[in-house]
């Protein structure tokens, strides 16, 4: 058979069997979805370290430590924040205004996964998906088919161990761009949920399926005079060498105060960075951007191995390249967002002008997503956190792990959503939540026309649900429409005269 046709056949096999599992996921109870997810978290955490390795051998970027805790993020940590989230029946009781929320699945879910975070994702995806009680059906990044694989086994293995139902995580194994397309596409997938490059994203969005995707983040982050200078430095740096600077919220950009740069470019030396001079700046940016596009072969690698690629040598044990840019913009190409551990520099006197210089950077290809301020002065703080357009603002935090929740109180996520200013629909760290309908049961409770009595004294008088949901009987020998009037309508007035007084008011 033509290997295209094998590939969309592959797409069919995979839903049908999903949504044959997606029936039995309907009927489970909370303890036993728990049951099933605690299973699966488990078996993630055992096999973090090894799942960490299958990845570096597989898509050849990263670091086997880094990798490590990520995948502890998306399976220890995450089995933390959901526990005791309700995700089945009744998950909220407004018993004041008698609402009641129901969580329902919002079935099959395509789960695309990208080659910069592919075990964690695989994982952390999977396990939200069945949180929610959705079967989920997985295209892997080409590049990383491997460790996907993997991952998607360890947690398929415990949850059916624990009684999920056959086929409730689905992996292609024939992965092609139309494949992928045929996926999202199926009438049976109900939810995309899509993590990668802006094509992807793009091409989620306007499959005809709902989907929640994710922007990119061109990160900018402010070391402010009043801050820890030795401390920021050593978080940054943190954070840019977390997997060679390939989580999408590491930082892209940093801005120095003016007061303290000669100060803060010393520590960054002092902790092993390279200032790069102009003529290797220009070499940089030849080969980490390729006309508009980040250059793939540079993600996730260190900075001696760029160096490398550039022409020039640096230490093996350097920890970032610095490289101090006059601009934001297509003319500038480390302004944008680099999966490496590139900073572009600039200097800024004052916090209202490093305000601005932010806000160029993340509208160069970063909007909605995450800013970082490394400060004392609480007030700045909060001028930052109130005006910057972007959904998480981290204070004194590495990026790469503040953001997907790891040291900070954010959701543990690898899908952060950027909102309307990044083009996608929701700003959350995407969790269970985000794969719920939810349905509202409201039971009357009061007569909009009448202050007491009718169905008012009826609803307040009601001793259950069920009988606040009844309407009183009509009286004896009423029509029906007289009933509907009598109980309703103001002053008994006749439903004629209404309709008139309210056609002359228009």
């Amino acid at each position: 058979m033509d290997p295209d046709l094998q590939a969309l056949q592959d797409v069919r096999d995979c839903v049908k069997r999903a949504a044959a599992a997606q029936e039995r996921l309907n009927t489970l109870s909370q303890a036993e979805v728990d049951r099933i997810v605690g299973a699966m978290c488990a078996a993630g955490e055992a096999q973090a370290e090894a799942l960490a390795r299958i990845a570096v051998e597989d898509t050849k970027m990263g670091r086997v430590v880094s990798k490590t805790e990520k995948n502890l993020v998306c399976t220890r940590d995450l089995w933390r924040a959901i526990k005791d989230m309700p995700t089945v029946g009744v998950v909220r009781r407004d018993d004041a205004n008698k609402v009641y929320e129901i969580a329902e699945p919002v079935g099959v879910i395509a789960a695309i996964i990208p080659t910069t975070n592919p075990t964690s994702t695989a994982l952390y995806k999977a396990i939200i998906a069945l949180k929610a009680r959705n079967a989920v059906v997985v295209s892997p990044h080409p590049r990383a088919v491997k460790c996907i694989q993997a991952a998607l086994k360890v947690v398929y293995d415990a949850a059916r161990g624990a009684g999920a139902p056959e086929g409730s995580i689905e992996c292609l194994t024939r992965v092609t761009l139309e494949a992928t397309n045929a996926l999202m596409r199926n009438r049976d997938v109900k939810l995309i949920l899509s993590t990668g490059g802006e094509a992807i994203v793009h091409a989620a969005y306007s499959s005809g399926t709902p989907s929640l995707g994710v922007g990119p983040g061109n990160v900018p982050v402010f070391i402010e005079r009043t801050a820890n200078l030795s401390t920021a430095v050593e978080r940054i740096l943190a954070s840019k060498n977390f997997d060679y600077g390939t989580v999408c919220a590491s930082e892209q950009a940093l801005i120095l105060d003016a007061p303290i740069r000669d100060a803060a470019l010393a520590e960054f030396r002092k902790q092993k960075a390279y200032l790069v001079g102009p003529e290797e700046r220009k070499r940089l940016e030849s080969v980490v951007i390729r006309g508009s596009l980040m250059n793939p072969d540079v993600v996730g690698q260190s900075p001696a191995t760029i160096a490398k690629m550039a022409g020039f040598s640096v230490p093996d044990d350097t920890s970032i390249l610095l490289a101090e840019c006059g601009a934001v913009g297509r003319e500038w190409p480390l302004s944008r967002e680099k999966l490496c551990p590139i900073l572009a520099v600039y200097t800024e006197d004052g916090w209202r002008k490093a305000c601005e210089r932010c806000i160029e950077v993340l509208e160069f290809g970063g909007l909605g997503h995450t800013l970082v301020i490394h400060s004392t002065d609480e007030r700045i703080i909060m001028e930052f956190a109130l005006k910057k357009p972007t959904f998480r603002v981290l204070v004194n935090s590495p990026a790469s792990q503040g953001a997907v929740g790891f040291g900070t109180g954010l959701f543990p996520a690898m899908t952060l959503g950027c909102g309307t200013y990044g083009g996608n629909i929701t700003s959350d760290n995407i969790s269970p939540k985000n794969l719920l309908n939810i349905k509202r049961m409201a039971v009357w409770k009061a007569d909009p026309f009448r202050p007491s009595g009718g169905i008012v004294a009826a609803a307040v008088g009601a001793s259950t649900v069920a009988e606040a949901a009844l309407p009183p009987a009509p009286p004896p020998g009423a029509k029906p429409m007289e009933a509907a009037i009598c109980g309703v309508c103001p002053r008994n007035r006749s439903l004629e005269d209404l309709i008139r007084e309210a056609v002359g008011k228009t």
